[in-house]
């Protein structure tokens, strides 16, 4: 077995802090910074300095390990790219200030790369002309950019950050549901293999386009993802992609409209108590605008409308709240007294909740006034159905019927069915079988490689620091020599001794540092074993500590490096 390296801290570029970064909101931001593992240069914009590094790759090992199991080819794409491809796709405008553009010194416009589709497009097109040629997968582990308008949370949410993207190109939709399968498995080893606490959810494509789609969330009190999950069957979702199905009521009891007079009741909180109805009761009409159309939604009055959800239905349209303004020369529409009795030229949304046959208590298109007994179906009509309520606690299992429960997280990895979408764009074809062209079908698969670094900190972090999985960790080992000359020397024999077994070293031989420091910066480093030479090095005797567990046991180096190779 090859010796591995040993690192000495007192050669090593690490500068550890007692106090936390005035900056620092999330429990990753804090310790990655506290122990030496990032720096900040600008917003979202940060160096991985030794130690963090070796994080970093030891992931994207893992994850090229696992990628290549499956057959994918490991490639890399430029960075720096033309307008030209994403013109064509449309999302040089989509994106919108998400994209970091720039000019050449003779005018051309270019992108920093924020996804890579188009690309990965153009050079399957390039490189693959027949069936023969297919199926293929290939990956690239890469910095990717995104102008995003609040960087924050360290290396949670950044606006340069690496990622592991691989895209699928199959000429049957058979093919294509078995390249997302081996996608989708390779996922679940990689996540097992980082330690990671992750749930496999359903999500939506959004501006990505395709058909299935699903989300790797690590669940964590940092995440910025709202995902569910039943507590009674194998459900869990995105908030975005929860579903609900209302059955139609009989509504052939229910009285005709009756208009009331309801003065400065424009809030639904106002109107139910000048009613004394719940707000459950009322229908609550939002105005937005879609692509610069205004549109009524619809939901009841106790929910509040998901404006991320509407968007992701309605993408890539552009969806934005009314103003003012909006009202001047839209008489019809009188503020805080909307109904969909009556709209004109105004496209009607509403959520499943607004079923056929719901009475509803609702705006009378009149300023102080409201209606009671309108009825879904019979007093107006819906355009389109559109689950766009805010998911809360307890809504219904789409699966089941129970109580769904709520849960923050990080996204580490979303897989999609894409389809023909970039295909048809770059009119992807290669000869078929019958001789004749046949239009290639795509999927597209990402991780994030520094997120996972954070979504680890979150999940395994404890009071005294960092704690990092095995196959993670900048090391095997962690030796700290607690004393003055003898347990110094002691200890960088032990650590030449467990190199030469094969495993990964950091010790702390650092000349005028206390061993109370010492055990501190150990705790927080967050290696996974820690051998100390203490009082009893001179007898041949350390202590072995795991750093998740605390226990502690003494040994000699061959014992020790016996229980470490495990």
């Amino acid at each position: 077995m090859a010796a591995a390296q040993v690192q000495r801290m007192s050669r090593l570029m690490v500068k550890t802090l007692r106090d936390d970064p005035a900056d620092a909101e999330t429990l990753s931001h804090k310790l990655l910074v506290r122990a030496g593992y990032v720096r900040r240069n600008a917003a979202g914009i940060w160096t991985w300095l030794p130690l963090g590094k070796k994080v970093l790759d030891n992931i994207s090992n893992i994850v090229r390990e696992e990628m290549d199991a499956i057959g994918a080819q490991e490639v890399l794409l430029p960075a720096l790219l033309p307008k030209e491809a994403y013109e064509a796709s449309g999302r040089w405008e989509e994106y919108g200030d998400l994209l970091f553009r720039l000019k050449d010194r003779k005018g051309a416009d270019y992108l920093l790369g924020p996804t890579h589709e188009e690309i990965f497009t153009q050079t399957v097109k390039d490189q693959c002309t027949s069936y023969k040629d297919l199926p293929v997968m290939l990956y690239q582990i890469q910095t990717k950019y995104r102008d995003e308008a609040r960087p924050r949370s360290g290396v949670l949410r950044g606006r340069e950050f690496q990622m592991k993207d691989s895209y699928s190109f199959d000429t049957t939709d058979e093919g294509l549901a078995e390249s997302y399968a081996l996608h989708r498995e390779a996922y679940r080893k990689i996540f097992a293999r980082l330690g990671l606490d992750y749930r496999i959810v359903s999500a939506v494509s959004g501006a990505m386009g395709g058909s299935a789609s699903e989300e790797f969330l690590a669940p964590a009190a940092a995440g910025e993802d709202t995902f569910v999950d039943c507590p009674a069957c194998e459900y869990a979702a995105n908030t975005e992609a929860v579903t609900f199905v209302a059955e139609a009521v009989d509504a052939s009891g229910v009285e005709p409209v009756e208009e009331l007079d309801t003065p400065d009741t424009p809030t639904i909180e106002s109107l139910a108590a000048h009613l004394g109805v719940p707000a459950s009761a009322t229908l609550k009409n939002l105005l937005v605008k879609v692509d610069g159309e205004i549109v009524a939604v619809g939901v009841p009055g106790d929910r509040e409308v998901d404006l991320g959800k509407l968007g992701e239905h309605l993408a890539p349209a552009v969806v934005e709240l009314v103003t003012a303004e909006d009202f001047v020369d839209r008489p019809d529409l009188v503020r805080g007294y909307v109904g969909p009795q009556g709209l004109e030229k105004v496209r009607y949304i509403a959520d499943p909740r607004v079923a056929p046959g719901t009475a509803w208590v609702t705006g009378a298109n009149r300023a102080d006034t409201h209606a009671r007994n309108v009825v879904c179906g019979r007093d107006f009509s819906v355009d389109d159905y559109l689950d766009v309520v805010v998911v809360e606690e307890g809504d219904p299992c789409p699966a089941c019927g129970a109580g769904l429960r709520l849960d923050r997280a990080i996204e580490i990895g979303h897989i999609f069915q894409l389809g023909r979408k970039y295909a048809d764009t770059f009119q992807l074809d290669v000869l078929g079988q019958q001789g004749k062209p046949v239009r290639v079908t795509m999927g597209s698969y990402g991780i994030g490689i520094s997120r996972a670094v954070a979504a680890l900190a979150e999940q395994t972090a404890d009071a005294a620091g960092l704690c990092w999985p095995a196959e993670v960790a900048p090391a095997d080992v962690h030796v700290v020599a607690a004393g003055k000359a003898l347990q110094t020397e002691v200890a960088l024999d032990a650590a030449s001794q467990l190199a030469a077994a094969g495993l990964r070293v950091l010790v702390d031989d650092r000349a005028g540092v206390s061993p109370g420091v010492k055990f501190t910066d150990a705790e927080l480093l967050g290696v996974p074993k820690i051998l100390v030479a203490g009082r009893r090095a001179g007898e041949g005797v350390l202590e072995l500590k795991d750093r998740r567990t605390g226990e502690r046991e003494e040994l000699s180096v061959a014992e020790a490096i016996a229980r470490l190779r495990g």
